[in-house]
């Protein structure tokens, strides 16, 4: 197929190009959020079925928030150096034969292995999902719009997850959430097909960092693995202590070696851009309070109030409903408010919405004052973010980095996610003091909601504080260069 999709020549089939390419990307997305949550209903009945000890079991959604984390940097340079296409469609094809092969496991490390690959996928079609919106659409409203989707689309498939997962089990079984994901493939694949060219990413000239790809996988994988096992095992244990501070010397290793060579898989350039530092800083703070908050709601809701599985995957559908509210207002907000002062706003909202769920997380809680009006709030404010903190996320940023700003940008998210989890857990934790009753229950889990929006407000703070003023979408100091795709795309890419 002819003709550029960014910057293109205006005709119809670039701008057909251009919306099957956003369907891609929504897909992507939603895809691999979905994935992050989809099982954990299911884990009592995939324990009954293939066996699996309690300590096993854990590595059913370890498995994939391992690979996926540890491997997200390399993914997003991946899709610089050999192009989003050929990332993208190696990524789908890999994400399907593992949840294929989930769907048939025989035993808990067939599952095991399946989920584990299925992460590998997802690091790589992760930041292809965010490289193909800053690639496709030039900044301005039009980037802002597909900002704010694919905000949407993240929000939606980590709660249609954890209703999915309820439903899914309920009706057909817990293979069910695995093979769930083959059709999204497929239709991932055939959307892919309809695309054109998205010019030109493959780099020819430059060679994959291995020293640096071995050094930020293994570190980024220790890291994520300590912080999983601080939640189990706690801080202080051998286990932990051990495995973070590993990680700790990889990642030191792989600064050093990104500061000396030529073709670097994370250019330490990058992140002297105050936008670029900024949201990758609020990114991590607002994913380790998102993602905590979703473990300690679904509990709250079944432990606490009472909630059968299903009940609470429905009661998380306000929540998808707050993102896409706050997505659609920011798309028109930021060229209002600019980036600095709609991040800080969303930030405080979320911030206050989380202080609602701690207020009100007590045994005699209801559906609208302890669930159904903190979640609209909360959600709100999160689904302001996505489009100010995705264009500060690409400030800048030139074409052939767009994959690493992307995978830079998923690797703190994912990072955050498991830092705030174990934060938020030891806290909760301390607090119940062994208790299983459910007021003590419930206290712990209104300590965790308040460290949660303690860290929101942090994210609010940073984004005030270390952005430049006076920003807007279409101008100003940290207005997003346009991301254009380069002219004469590469043929073998197509």
């Amino acid at each position: 197929m002819d003709g550029k999709v960014a910057g293109g020549s205006g005709t119809e089939a670039a701008a057909r190009h251009g919306r099957w390419l956003l369907v891609v990307a929504l897909t992507v997305q939603f895809l691999v959020s979905l994935d992050m949550s989809v099982v954990n209903v299911a884990l009592p009945d995939i324990r009954g079925d293939l066996g699996f000890g309690r300590d096993g079991l854990l590595w059913v959604v370890n498995a994939y928030a391992l690979a996926f984390g540890g491997l997200l940097m390399l993914g997003g340079r991946l899709a610089d150096l050999a192009g989003p296409r050929r990332v993208l469609t190696a990524g789908l094809v890999l994400f399907g034969l593992a949840s294929l092969a989930g769907g048939l496991a025989w035993s808990p490390g067939s599952l095991v292995a399946a989920r584990a690959v299925q992460g590998v996928g997802a690091a790589a079609l992760a930041p292809v999902a965010f490289a193909l919106i800053t690639l496709a659409f030039p900044a301005g409203p039009a980037r802002s719009r597909a900002l704010g989707l694919w905000g949407m689309a993240g929000a939606a498939g980590g709660a249609v997850g954890v209703l999915a997962g309820g439903v899914l089990t309920d009706a057909a079984g817990w293979r069910a959430v695995m093979l769930v994901n083959v059709p999204i493939v497929a239709f991932a694949l055939a959307a892919a097909a309809r695309t054109g060219p998205v010019g030109r990413q493959r780099r020819t000239g430059a060679r994959l960092d291995l020293a640096g790809a071995l050094l930020a996988t293994a570190g980024t994988t220790l890291l994520v693995l300590g912080l999983v096992r601080a939640s189990d095992d706690g801080w202080g244990s051998a286990v932990t202590l051990s495995t973070l501070g590993a990680a700790v010397l990889l990642l030191a290793a792989f600064v050093a070696v990104e500061l000396r060579t030529p073709s670097p898989l994370l250019r330490p350039g990058l992140l002297r851009g105050r936008p670029v530092l900024t949201a990758n800083l609020f990114c991590l703070l607002l994913a380790s309070a998102q993602f905590g908050a979703f473990y300690f709601v679904s509990l709250y809701m079944q432990l606490v109030l009472g909630y059968g599985p299903t009940a609470a995957g429905f009661a998380f559908l306000p929540f998808c409903v707050g993102v896409v509210a706050g997505s659609i207002l920011a798309t028109r907000a930021v060229a209002v408010l600019g980036i600095r002062r709609l991040m800080t706003v969303g930030g405080v909202l979320a911030a206050l919405g989380m202080g609602w769920f701690a207020a009100t997380a007590t045994v005699d809680g209801s559906f609208p004052a302890s669930i159904l009006g903190p979640s609209l709030l909360c959600s709100l404010g999160i689904g302001l973010c996505f489009v100010p903190l995705g264009t500060a996320a690409t400030t800048d940023v030139v074409p052939g980095e767009t994959g690493m700003a992307s995978g830079l940008l998923n690797s703190s998210r994912q990072v955050g996610g498991s830092l705030g989890l174990a934060v938020l857990v030891t806290v909760a934790a301390q607090v119940t003091g062994g208790g299983t009753g459910v007021r003590d229950l419930s206290a712990g889990y209104a300590a965790a909601f308040w460290v949660a929006a303690g860290l929101l407000a942090a994210a609010a703070l940073a984004a005030y504080v270390l952005l430049p003023g006076e920003s807007r979408a279409g101008g100003g100091p940290v207005a997003a260069q346009p991301v254009a795709a380069e002219p004469g795309g590469d043929a073998a890419d197509r």
